[in-house]
């Protein structure tokens, strides 16, 4: 058990109708000293804990670190920035100024190696982990708390969450992981088994740059005037030290091996409450998991939530913030709220014009999915409701743009919610090929229907990938609509070889127009949007429609393997298709 840092000297003072005490100590089995902030009642009474645990530097304002985001979030959510000073608000966790006044202590804490914390940078590490969870049991401990602790925050303190949750600590009482992975592997590192450079790009953009450590560069807390990063100044060389090499690691690890299970949820030992909220535009990081965490988890109280919009600013909304208080409200403080009256999965239904409509349904799938077929056929290329009777080909360059089957415009409207996936006959003229799956819709005028996503403002509507070498699959896991790939060798191609390859399609919703048509692309390549660009400023890479889960290191997709001729097989003995989840009109 961490105790409080023995005699270790914290600020406290009284402000905004709140008691916050900065940079709290709280040690680690290994003596290493985490630094908390912590918000509560100036009652002192016991309250129940509102935690984050992670990277991002405690002291760092969300309006200075992440400046485009947040002028976004102001600009287009008002809600998000009104009723608070603002003073306080921080990227992706809680604003205590909204969760203080109704009976919360809001506490966060610089995971090990970034912020006020010092030791070794390690993200999504068993060692990290292990912090997390003695944290959890620290703040389930002190006098201020009634012994309950909820974690609840965006990506980063979503997919820790998961973690955690897994070590089952004592005082954990319930979750809300918002718009985050819980499989390290397939959700973020390798889709489909194609490595993505998403993990280096960000450790380089948000996590070295706020590490322990760097001095005056990291800023300092205009709160309290303390360096954001630490009082001591390392060199470059003693931060190097310091922190793994994040994207070289995941580069030593192609499979999922225990390097990969180990930064991954167990979902067998989760059974506190879960509130999982998910984004149907956040194909590349901030989808899947939630939804495999739903429907996944033990725990006998559990509930998805799924909507639209940008990343961040749903969470700091009215909408957001009133729907995670009353789950915590029911778990943390034994309220009679009714919680329990809501049905299992909660939707935001989305429509072509980017409107959403709420609908609350008994289970995933939905009951009333009707699962459809559309076979590839050459001649077109099309997709149709039989598959041809005789066989064709369509042949393409294997980095290229690839090629695409669309239906005829819809006679009606048609609704598609759900998971999605695709039965192709590929064959390589090498020992290997990466397909890129695309679901598309036009509108009659041939106008490609995009979203804003998590963060890429051209999202299409769904995406899938797999690298044909990975194809085996995990029959006590697959499913029709979601197959699973164990991704622990790799198989190679005979060239030129028919083989048989089922693919996963992240879960989708959109409510198609009758005019509209749908279409499949098969790609050997990240979609892009043909429209401009778009910036995040903690991003490195233009959001071309894929947003920063890109899949273009040519370490990975090595040349004289990977950029062959791929031909899609259809019709006859090759009936290839995409399976849709269309759920009947109400």
């Amino acid at each position: 058990m961490p105790d409080d840092g023995g005699t270790q000297p914290f600020r406290t003072e009284i402000t905004a109708g709140m008691r916050v005490e900065w940079d709290v100590p709280v040690t680690m089995d290994d003596g290493v000293v985490l630094r908390a902030d912590v918000f509560r009642p100036v009652t002192g009474e016991p309250v129940p804990v509102i935690m984050t645990y992670g990277p991002y530097a405690k002291g760092l304002p969300f309006e200075r670190g992440y400046p485009s985001a947040w002028e976004a979030m102001a600009r287009d959510h008002p809600d998000t920035v009104a009723g608070t000073s603002n003073t306080y608000q921080n990227w992706e966790v809680v604003d205590p100024e909204k969760w203080v006044p109704h009976g919360y202590a809001c506490v966060r804490i610089d995971s090990r190696g970034t912020g006020r914390s010092p030791g070794r940078v390690d993200p999504f590490s068993p060692r990290e982990t292990q912090d997390f969870h003695d944290c959890v049991e620290w703040a389930g401990t002190r006098d201020w708390s009634n012994g309950r602790v909820g974690l609840n925050g965006i990506s980063y303190y979503a997919i820790n969450q998961w973690q955690v949750a897994s070590r089952r600590p004592p005082h954990l009482a319930a979750i809300c992981p918002w718009e985050g992975a819980s499989d390290f592997y397939r959700d973020g590192s390798y889709q489909g088994g194609i490595r993505s450079t998403f993990w280096e790009h960000w450790y380089d953009m948000q996590v070295k740059t706020v590490q322990y450590g760097v001095g005056e560069t990291g800023g300092r807390n205009p709160n309290t005037g303390q360096l954001i990063c630490g009082d001591e100044a390392l060199t470059p060389a003693e931060l190097a030290a310091n922190r793994t090499d994040l994207g070289a690691d995941i580069a030593a690890h192609p499979f999922y091996d225990a390097y990969h299970r180990e930064r991954s949820a167990d979902w067998d030992a989760i059974e506190v409450p879960v509130l999982s909220c998910g984004n149907w535009g956040g194909q590349g990081l901030h989808l899947r998991g939630n939804v495999e965490g739903f429907v996944r988890a033990a725990s006998g109280a559990k509930w998805l939530e799924m909507h639209g919009h940008a990343h961040w600013p749903l969470f700091y909304t009215d909408y957001g913030v009133d729907l995670q208080r009353r789950f915590f409200d029911r778990y943390l403080k034994d309220e009679a709220n009714g919680w329990e009256d809501r049905p299992a999965v909660q939707l935001q239904i989305r429509h072509v014009d980017a409107t959403f409509t709420p609908r609350g349904e008994d289970a995933w799938p939905l009951p009333s999915t009707r699962w459809t077929k559309l076979y590839l056929d050459t001649a077109g290329p099309s997709l149709r409701t039989e598959a041809a009777a005789s066989g064709g080909t369509a042949d393409f360059a294997a980095l290229g743009d690839g090629v695409e089957f669309s239906t005829p415009p819809l006679t009606e409207q048609t609704e598609i919610t759900g998971p999605l996936a695709a039965k192709l006959f590929v064959s390589s003229s090498t020992t290997d090929a990466d397909l890129f799956l695309v679901v598309r819709v036009f509108s009659p005028d041939d106008e490609e229907v995009v979203f804003q996503g998590a963060l890429d403002p051209h999202t299409p509507v769904a995406q899938g990938w797999l690298r044909a070498s990975h194809r085996r699959l995990d029959p006590g896991l697959s499913t029709a609509y979601r197959p699973y790939h164990p991704h622990e060798a790799a198989e190679p191609l005979e060239p030129g070889t028919v083989y048989e390859l089922d693919i996963e399609i992240l879960p989708t919703c959109l409510v198609v127009p009758a005019g509209y048509r749908i279409a499949l692309q098969v790609r050997g390549k990240d979609y892009v949007h043909p429209g401009p660009s778009a910036r995040l400023s903690n991003l490195k890479n233009d959001l071309t429609g894929c947003g920063p889960f890109l899949h273009n290191d040519n370490r990975d997709r090595v040349a004289g393997t990977y950029d062959g001729h791929t031909t899609v097989h259809t019709g006859g003995a090759h009936a290839s298709y995409l399976l849709l989840p269309v759920i009947p009109e109400r």
